[in-house]
């Protein structure tokens, strides 16, 4: 597939030839113009059926670590992306990449494949001993970058392509959830190392940005419940917005939203929250691709209203959603069941069909840009492993 062509301005002269004793000029045509990842995207989805642009905004999980059913897995389901847990993670750089070759295996245009790789308290990769958030907090910003550098190398060696790896919650609080894993006690210098992180991975993976709008405000691990907090937006825009505007004009390829509630602003959890999502687009400007926490997570609440994780997925892109991820509670049919589910909404009326195609476009895109970039983006099988 041609992702990209070359600039060729206008038709050039390539020859003459003689008319009446004269030399007169004979065009060439032009080459075609280029063709961006966000045209090709829009062509490819416009081609697709409602159930393969469903597919293509779901990213599923299994968890083994055998090539061969991950192989499988992606070929029958051909979803959107796949997200890397402990149980993919082989004792080794090596066998990793096989594991992420295989989910590729069978794309006409590679997967997002995606990882937690924050370092520290959330780390998949074994071999990533660089300072994690707890201690980059208290030192020079700069450290942040190089240590972020560093993690997504690791990242992309392995052949993943996406890191949910970047926190912008802010909190002060050593008792929260979240207080390890924050880049900053407080919104200023949150912000500083949140950009910091995204300057650095975005050469070598799509960096996310983590839980939008931020769960310093408020407490509870949303793992168990959904947090909530009635600060007002306007203290919002004042506090906790900082680090994620800070890693949205980094240029973040992905804006993860949490499961908390801000219920001055609305009463539904962010993730599935249009007002929210409207603030990311309209007053962040994020253009990017935004995807859920993991949708199994609304599930552990015990709320009844959360018990059906298709529910929970069409709500999500109805809200505004371009990528639906879920692993806890899911079996290797539920991201099937998921799209199946997104595309059925679709035929009944209550999801509309253009929510569906522009955020099958979103993903479409990034998918594109991260093959565009070529060997920057490929697993490397030449690769030491990391010292």
């Amino acid at each position: 597939m041609l992702l990209c062509a070359v600039a060729s301005g206008s038709s050039m002269p390539a020859h003459t030839a003689s008319a009446g004793g004269r030399d007169v000029p004979v065009q060439t045509p032009a080459e075609p113009a280029p063709v961006g990842p966000s045209a090709e995207a829009a062509r490819l989805v416009e081609q697709m059926t409602p159930a393969e642009q469903a597919s293509s905004i779901v990213m599923g999980h299994i968890p083994t670590a055998d090539p061969a059913k991950l192989a499988d897995y992606m070929g029958t389901t051909d979803l959107g992306g796949f997200i890397l847990m402990g149980a993919n993670v082989p004792n080794s750089e090596a066998e990793l990449r096989a594991v992420t070759a295989a989910l590729a295996s069978s794309a006409d245009v590679p997967p997002l494949i995606a990882i937690d790789q924050e370092g520290g308290d959330v780390s998949r990769l074994p071999w990533d001993d660089f300072a994690s958030s707890i201690a980059l907090k208290e030192r020079p910003v700069a450290q942040t970058a190089a240590a972020f550098a560093a993690r997504a190398s690791l990242v992309a060696r392995a052949g993943a392509n996406v890191n949910f790896g970047v926190i912008a919650d802010t909190t002060g609080d050593a008792s929260s959830f979240i207080y390890r894993r924050s880049l900053g006690a407080d919104p200023a210098s949150a912000a500083e190392r949140v950009a910091a992180a995204v300057t650095a991975e975005e050469p070598l993976v799509a960096s996310t940005v983590k839980h939008f709008p931020g769960h310093g405000a408020a407490p509870g691990d949303s793992h168990q419940l959904i947090p909530s907090t009635d600060e007002s937006l306007a203290e919002w825009r004042r506090t906790d917005a900082l680090p994620f505007e800070a890693g949205v004009e980094a240029g973040a390829s992905l804006l993860m939203f949490g499961h908390l509630a801000y219920t001055a602003v609305d009463e539904e959890p962010a993730s599935l929250s249009s007002r929210w999502h409207e603030i990311a687009r309209d007053e962040l400007g994020f253009g990017g691709v935004i995807v859920t926490d993991d949708l199994g997570m609304l599930i552990s609440t015990g709320l009844p209203q959360y018990a059906d994780p298709v529910d929970n997925a069409v709500s999500a892109v109805a809200a505004g959603t371009d990528l639906v991820l879920m692993v806890v509670h899911s079996t290797p049919s539920t991201a099937g069941q998921m799209a199946t589910g997104i595309a059925e909404a679709v035929d009944e009326g209550t999801l509309p069909a253009d929510r569906l195609q522009e955020a099958a476009e979103r993903v479409m895109t990034l998918r594109l840009e991260l093959a565009a970039a070529g060997s920057g983006w490929a697993p490397c099988a030449e690769c030491e492993p990391a010292s």
